[in-house]
C-alpha cells in the first residue's frame, strides 16, 4: 500500500512536474512573444523617431545651406558692387584727366591761335612797310629824276641812305611791339613757374673758404709739429699736397689748398696727429692714410645720399663720387653739392608745371656742376669737362648736352637745356646764395658802368640792385626811340662778351621811354 501510495506520488509528481513545465514554458513563451511584439513596436517607434530627426537635421541643414548660400551671394553681390564703384571711380578719374588734358590742348590750341594772329598781324603790316617803301622809292626815283646837277649814283646813295633810316626806325618799333605783345603772357606764366619753384625749394648755404684754421691746445705744440729742422712740416705738406701756415696766431695753424679734398684730407689728418699728441714722419703717413679713406667714405656717400634724395638710383659709381667731391667745393660762398640739388629741385618742378617729365630734367640738374670737381686738374670750362665725364660714363646725349650748354659753352637746343640755365641762375640769382669780396663787388659795378659808358649817346650810368641792373641814361637829341632798343641790345651784349657773373644782368637804357634787354 505504502508503495502504491510511492509510486502513485510520483507518478502525481511526475504530472503535477510536467503540467507545471508546461504550464511555465507556455507563459515564457507568451512572455517573449509579448516581449518581442513591445521590442518591434519601440524599435518600429525608434525608426519612426530616427527618420523623423533625420528630417529635420537634413531641413535643418537645407535652410542653413540656402542661408549661407544667400550671405555668400550677398557677399560676393558686395564686392562685386564695391569693384564696380572702384572701377567706376577710376574711369571717372581717367575722364576727368582727360577732359583737363583736353581744357589744356584747347588753351594752347587758343594761343596758338592768338599768337598765329600776332604773326599774321605782324605779316600784314610789313607787307603794308613793304608797299609804302616801295611806293616810297618810286616816288623818290621820280623825285631824283628831276633834280639837276645829281649823278645817278649820287641818287642811288642817297635814296638807299633814307631807305635804310626808314627801315631801322621800323624795325625798331615791330621789334618793340612784337616784344610787348609776346613778352606779355610768357612773362606772367614764367614769373608763376619761377615764383613756384623758388617757392617750393628753399635751401640755406653755408660759406666756406679755401683755407682750413685748426684749434690747438697749446702754442708749445707748434714746435713740434714743425719738427726737427721742419721734418714733420715738410713731410705733411708733400703727403697732403697742401700748405701748412703757422705763425704767431696763438693756438691755431691754418692749412691752405684750392683743392677742397685734399684740404679736408689735412684738415682730419692733422686734427687727429694733435689728438695723438705723436708728431712724426710715419705717424704723419699713417694719419694722412686713415683720413684718405674717411674723406673718400664721406664723398661716397654725400653722392649716394644726393642720387638718393633725388630719386636717380642709375648713376656710374664714378659719377656717384665725383658728385660727392661737390660736397667739399664753393663757388662764390655756395656749396656747390647744395647748388646741385636745388638745381635739380627747380628743374624738377618747372618740368613738371610745363607737363614734362621732371626725372631727366632732376638728372641734369644734379649733373650740371660736374665739371667743378675736377676743373682746379684738367683745364678748360666745367660745363665742358662734365659733359665729358657725363658722355664718359653712359649717360644720355640730351643730358650730355644740357651739362654742356647751361654756361652756353653750346647753344641751347632744347627745352631741357633752357630748364637747366634757368634753374642754374635761379639758385645762384637768389638773395644770399652767393657772396663775393668787397673789391670784386666795386670792380664789377664799375665795369658795368665802363662798359655801358663808352657807347655814343651815353650820358650818365648807374649800376644797381647789387650790380643786377644798369641803368643808362642817354642823350634824346643824340639817340632817338628806335636807337635806344639797338644800345640796350649792344650794351648787354658786350657785357655777356667781357664779364662773368651770377645770374644776369638786366640793362635799361632811359630816354622819354624805357627799352630794356637782358645779358644772360
Amino acid at each position: 500500500m505504502e508503495i502504491i501510495i510511492g509510486i502513485v506520488a510520483v507518478i502525481i509528481g511526475i504530472a503535477v512536474g510536467f503540467g507545471a513545465t508546461k504550464a511555465f514554458n507556455s507563459s515564457k513563451e507568451k512572455n517573449a512573444a509579448l516581449e518581442a511584439a513591445n521590442l518591434k513596436k519601440s524599435a518600429e517607434d525608434e525608426a519612426n523617431r530616427l527618420i523623423k530627426d533625420a528630417e529635420s537635421q537634413v531641413d535643418t541643414m537645407r535652410r542653413k545651406a540656402e542661408i549661407e548660400a544667400k550671405d555668400e551671394a550677398l557677399r560676393y553681390k558686395q564686392q562685386i558692387e564695391e569693384e564696380s564703384k572702384d572701377r567706376l571711380q577710376e574711369v571717372r578719374n581717367a575722364e576727368n584727366r582727360i577732359a583737363q588734358r583736353e581744357q589744356s590742348l584747347d588753351h594752347r590750341v587758343e594761343t596758338l591761335d592768338k599768337r598765329e594772329h600776332q604773326l599774321s598781324s605782324l605779316q600784314g603790316q610789313l607787307d603794308k612797310r613793304s608797299h609804302e617803301l616801295t611806293e616810297s622809292e618810286e616816288e623818290m626815283g621820280r623825285r631824283l629824276e628831276k633834280v639837276a646837277g645829281m649823278t645817278p649814283e649820287q641818287a642811288k646813295e642817297e635814296l638807299l641812305q633814307t631807305i635804310r633810316d626808314e627801315v631801322v626806325h621800323d624795325q625798331a618799333a615791330i621789334i618793340r611791339e612784337a616784344e610787348q605783345r609776346t613778352k606779355a603772357e610768357a612773362d606772367k606764366k614764367a614769373r608763376e613757374i619761377l615764383s613756384l619753384a623758388i617757392q617750393r625749394v628753399a635751401a640755406d648755404h653755408s660759406s666756406e673758404n679755401t683755407v682750413s684754421t685748426i684749434h690747438i691746445p697749446n702754442d708749445e705744440l707748434k714746435g713740434r709739429i714743425i719738427g726737427r729742422e721742419g721734418r714733420n712740416i715738410r713731410s705733411f705738406e708733400q703727403l697732403t699736397g697742401t700748405n701748412l701756415i703757422i705763425d704767431d696766431t696763438p693756438e691755431c695753424v691754418t692749412i691752405s689748398c684750392f683743392d677742397p679734398v685734399r684740404r679736408e684730407i689735412g684738415r682730419i689728418a692733422m686734427e687727429n696727429l694733435i689728438a695723438d699728441g705723436r708728431i712724426h714722419p710715419a705717424r704723419i703717413e699713417e694719419m694722412y692714410d686713415k683720413s684718405v679713406k674717411l674723406v673718400g667714405e664721406r664723398v661716397q656717400k654725400a653722392g649716394e645720399q644726393a642720387a638718393f634724395d633725388t630719386g636717380i638710383h642709375d648713376l656710374h659709381p664714378e659719377l656717384i663720387h665725383t658728385l660727392g667731391r661737390l660736397m667739399y667745393r664753393t663757388s662764390y660762398g655756395q656749396n656747390v653739392l647744395n647748388h646741385s640739388l636745388e638745381v635739380a629741385y627747380l628743374a624738377g618742378v618747372m618740368a613738371s608745371e610745363l607737363g614734362l617729365d621732371p626725372v631727366p630734367a632732376k638728372r641734369a640738374g644734379l649733373l650740371h656742376d660736374l665739371g667743378k670737381a675736377v676743373d682746379h686738374e684738367v683745364d678748360g670750362s666745367h660745363a665742358v669737362l662734365g659733359a665729358d665725364l657725363a658722355k664718359r660714363f653712359g649717360e644720355k646725349p640730351e643730358i650730355v648736352h644740357a651739362i654742356e650748354a647751361h654756361h652756353e659753352d653750346v647753344e641751347p637746343n632744347s627745352v631741357l637745356d633752357v630748364l637747366i640755365q634757368a634753374a642754374d641762375a635761379v639758385s645762384a640769382a637768389r638773395p644770399g646764395a652767393r657772396k663775393e669780396t668787397l673789391d670784386a663787388y666795386i670792380k664789377r659795378l664799375e665795369k658795368l658802368e665802363e662798359i655801358a659808358n663808352a657807347h655814343e649817346g651815353v650820358e650818365r650810368t648807374y649800376a644797381i640792385q647789387a650790380g643786377r641792373e644798369v641803368r643808362v641814361m642817354v642823350a634824346p637829341e643824340v639817340v632817338d626811340e628806335a636807337a635806344s632798343v639797338v644800345l640796350a641790345r649792344d650794351i648787354a651784349s658786350q657785357i655777356e662778351k667781357d664779364m662773368q657773373y651770377p645770374g644776369q644782368v638786366k640793362v635799361v637804357v632811359i630816354r622819354e621811354s624805357r627799352a630794356v634787354d637782358y645779358a644772360k
